[in-house]
Parts: C-alpha cells; sequence; structure tokens
C-alpha cells in the first residue's frame, strides 16, 4: 500500500468517525457546554475539515492503478446511469415529507401512511448517497474510488441505522409505526410511483450532474456519454 493511499484512508476513517462521535456520544455535552448554535458551528466545521482533507487525499493518490474489473464498457456505464438517476429520485423525494428530517413534525409525519418517495424506502437521502457510491464502484474500481465510494456508502448506511435508534428513542412508538410501514432496504420496484416532484426533480439534477461531471472532470457520465 502506498503512503497516498494511507493518507486517503486515514482521511476518510476521520470524516466517519467525527460525523458518529459528534452526532451520537458526543453531542449531548457539547450541546449543554456550547449551545445549540455553536454545536452546529463546530459539526460543520469539522464535518468540512474532514471532507476536504478526504478529497485531496484523493487526489494525491495516482489515478493509474489496475481497475479490479473493466468498468468503461457501456454496459458498467448504462448500469450505473441509471442507478444515478434512481439515486437522484431518492434524494429530491427525501426532501418532502421526512420524519427522519430533524423538527418537531417528525412524529406526526412518522403516523402518516407511507406514500412516494417513502414507499420505496424510508431513509431515501441515506440511500441516495450509497447508491452514488455503487455507481463510482462500477465503472471506476481503482483503489482511491473504492475507499472514497466506501466512506461515503459507509457513512450513509451506518448512519441511516442509528437515525432509527436516535427516533426511536426520540419519537417513539410514531417511529416504531413507521419502521414496520416502510422498508429500510429500497424496494426499487416501486419507484416509478415516487411523485412527480421527485421524478422531475431528479431528472433535472441527474442530467444536470452528469453534464458537470463531463465538464468538471473531463469524464462524460450519463446521456452525454452517448450523445
Amino acid at each position: 500500500m502506498n503512503d497516498q493511499l494511507t493518507v486517503l484512508i486515514a482521511a476518510s476513517l476521520s470524516f466517519i468517525g467525527t460525523h458518529f462521535a459528534l452526532s451520537h456520544p458526543l453531542r449531548k455535552p457539547l450541546v449543554a457546554r456550547l449551545g445549540e448554535g455553536g454545536f452546529v458551528g463546530l459539526y460543520s466545521a469539522v464535518a468540512l475539515a474532514t471532507f476536504v482533507w478526504m478529497i485531496f487525499a484523493f487526489r494525491a493518490v495516482p489515478a493509474g492503478d489496475l481497475p479490479l474489473w473493466n468498468g468503461q464498457q457501456d454496459l458498467a456505464w448504462g448500469i450505473a446511469s441509471a442507478i444515478m438517476l434512481a439515486a437522484s429520485v431518492l434524494l429530491i423525494g427525501s426532501f418532502q415529507g421526512n420524519p427522519a428530517m430533524p423538527g418537531p413534525r417528525a412524529a406526526q409525519l412518522a403516523r402518516q401512511k407511507p406514500k412516494g418517495i417513502y414507499a420505496v424506502t424510508r431513509h431515501p437521502m441515506m440511500w441516495s448517497f450509497a447508491l452514488w457510491s455503487l455507481a463510482h464502484v462500477l465503472v471506476s474500481p481503482v483503489p482511491r474510488v473504492i475507499v472514497l465510494s466506501l466512506a461515503i456508502g459507509l457513512l450513509a448506511l451506518l448512519g441511516a441505522l442509528m437515525q432509527d435508534n436516535k427516533k426511536m428513542r426520540l419519537v417513539g412508538e410514531s417511529w416504531a409505526m413507521w419502521e414496520r410501514r416502510t422498508p429500510f432496504i429500497p424496494r426499487l420496484a416501486g419507484l416509478p410511483a415516487a411523485g412527480l416532484i421527485a421524478w422531475l426533480g431528479g431528472t433535472a439534477l441527474w442530467l444536470g450532474a452528469t453534464w458537470l461531471h463531463g465538464w468538471l472532470i473531463g469524464i462524460p457520465a450519463g446521456l452525454w456519454r452517448w450523445l
């Protein structure tokens, strides 16, 4: 293992570890000492610092490693593009009536019948990040991409599990009812019924992000790869 990859692993572990530590065991004592606003400022600063470190460490790792498989075939890019579209729809849909988000209406929202994106999964935002990670490993299975993607995917899915535990403590039976009626693992067959806003917004995000991917990174993605 080269030194640059070791630094990337260290940065990724810091990114994950500080998120979990500040979100759970350290949150209560830090809020008591700093206040809610001070804690949010500290959390944001640490998250940004570790994320920037991870990105710089990623860029420092040579990109010439041999891939585990050939991810540059059209089939791999087609599957990855479809995964990214699903991730985009999940992400946009997650901003509508999400009881997992912080807010005073969590219990009220959790008592409602799941519909739209929440018939697919109760953690659409977290799964959008996990699917993003999967898509990138699929087309670029080299060590630096695997480490970065694994960090983001692991943070998302472990964070979703911890979010379930936290909401159970805060919301109680309303959240237990929500868990019984909504799946953790996405039922992607239900994605076509995610709702008009989720699909329009998700498609727009997907088209814009994949266009920027070619412009900023130099690698055409999504439909732009074939246009």
